[in-house]
Parts: structure tokens; sequence; C-alpha cells
């Protein structure tokens, strides 16, 4: 496996790949390596014959106060682990992604504009913009991204539509512990207590899932998970909603496919997590 930390140096491996008929699947990453990260590598691996992991903590997508110091980075350990999946080409690490004078954003609107948008107003020109350069420097025909990242997978989505870019993108189901919780590299802030109390997020959203498709108040059943999860443990709800999965907008008539999204507090700890609510399986108890 080869390790490249320029961009010309990516583009050459790339170029020579594709001028073999080879296609080339990328999994981007800000590192801090789990089982979720591994499952896109195993999703990229079916999709194409060459795969690149990109590895880069991206300071854009992170306000003032918000944790880019503490983010975990440590990139022996993220090898190993990538190298021990098997079937990945190249780990792209650039150590710097833009210019001192760096000034030119995308700043993507519509599915882009609720939720996150509105809680971070500053983060999805942040995706946007390192992921169409991390386009730029790994020429893709693919890349894999997580759903725990729902939205910012239907940004992303959105941006190749709308500037035409020539890649694919392929959506992964969110990988889970046992208990539930969906895995993030941010699980390892948490303490041993406000780790027992994490998978209620999920449970609250398989409880606000089974009520809504029976009939219930879709706004009731809203309002008593955010006192749920309050009375269980959580500090902060800046949002539980439930969208329309292919536009994000609010949903009105409950559908199979429309998804429950949260982002909760634990502390210091900001979770997020979001399910359709015709597949959580507390749908049917």
């Amino acid at each position: 496996m080869m390790v490249f930390s320029t961009p010309d140096d990516m583009r050459h491996a790339s170029a020579e790949w594709r001028a073999a008929g080879e296609q080339l699947c990328l999994v981007p990453t800000m590192g801090a390596i789990h089982d979720g990260h591994l499952a896109l590598v195993t999703a990229a691996k079916k999709a194409a014959k060459r795969v690149v992991v990109s590895i880069y903590v991206n300071p854009t997508q992170f306000a003032a106060g918000e944790d880019f110091d503490s983010y975990p980075r440590n990139f022996r350990a993220d090898q190993q682990k990538i190298e021990a999946a098997g079937g990945v080409d190249a780990i792209y690490a650039p150590q710097a992604m833009y210019r001192d004078q760096h000034a030119t954003h995308i700043v993507p609107s519509g599915v882009a504009l609720p939720m996150e948008g509105e809680s971070r107003p500053h983060f999805f020109t942040g995706v946007a913009t390192i992921v169409f350069k991390l386009f730029q420097h790994v020429p893709a025909d693919y890349a894999v991204f997580g759903e725990k990242d729902f939205q910012q997978l239907a940004v992303l989505r959105q941006m190749v539509g709308d500037l035409n870019l020539p890649i694919s993108l392929i959506g992964h189901p969110t990988v889970r512990e046992t208990d539930g919780l969906a895995l993030s590299s941010r699980n390892h802030y948490l303490s041993a207590e406000q780790r027992a109390i994490a998978p209620l997020l999920y449970q609250t959203l398989g409880k606000s899932a089974a009520e809504i498709l029976a009939g219930g108040d879709i706004q009731q059943s809203l309002d008593e998970a955010k006192s749920h999860l309050l009375a269980g443990g959580f500090t902060k709800i800046d949002y539980l909603d439930l969208r329309d999965a292919t536009n994000l907008a609010p949903s009105l008539t409950a559908k199979a496919d429309d998804r429950l999204f949260v982002a909760a507090w634990l502390g210091e700890t900001r979770l997020i997590d979001n399910c359709a609510i015709g597949s959580h399986p507390a749908r049917s108890r």
C-alpha cells in the first residue's frame, strides 16, 4: 500500500490506473479509523479495482471553539488498520489542502440549509470545499460515504449533480455497536457513564419511528422524544426532525422512507444519528 502526501503524486498514480482501464474508488476520512470506515473500504473494493483512502482533518469544517485541535490524530494506527483490512492501494494524506491566501469556497444551499446548516452554518461550506478538492486530487469513478452523515451525503450528491462532476457517490448504511450506538470517531470523547447513556439516542429514534408509522401525531412524538432524551441524561438537543429522504423538507405526512434526524449533546460531546422510519428495528415492537 502506497502513501501519497502531494496532489501531484496522487494524480500521477491515479492517471496510471485509469490509463490501464482500472476504475478507482475514494473513501474520504478524517482519520481516527474505526470499523465504520473499514466497512466503507469493503464497499469501495466491491465498486472498483483500485481503492484510495484519504486522511485529512479539515480545518474549515470546524468553527471556533469546536474540537479541531483535540480531534484524534494517529496516522500510524490508522495506517495499520487500513493495511490489515487489505485491498487498499493507497492512502492519500496531504499535509495541507489550503494555500495561505485561500479565498475560494463552495457554499451549498438547498439540502444544506436545515438541521446541521442551522446548528453549524460553517460546516457544509467546509465539507463541500474539501471534498471538491479531494475529487480534483483523486480523480475517482466512485466515492463512498457513510449514511450516519446522511445530510452530508445529500449535500455532496447535490454538489456532484449541480457541478456535473464525473463521479458516482455510494452511500453505505450506518455501522453500529451491538447496543445501537452509531460508530463515530467522537465516541472516544464519552466517559464511561456517558457511553452507557449514548445508546438511548438510537432507541429513542426507534420509539418515535414506531409511533409515527402507527399514525401518531408527528410533532407530539418528536416533542416526547426530545423530553425523553433530556430526562435520560442528554444535556441539549440541537434538532430532532422528521424529513423527506430526497429533499430533506419537513415531512407532514409520514412515509416509510422518511428519516428521523437527531443531533444531541452528552456533556461536551455532540452526537448525530438518523434512520428511515420504516427500517428501524423498533418499528415492529
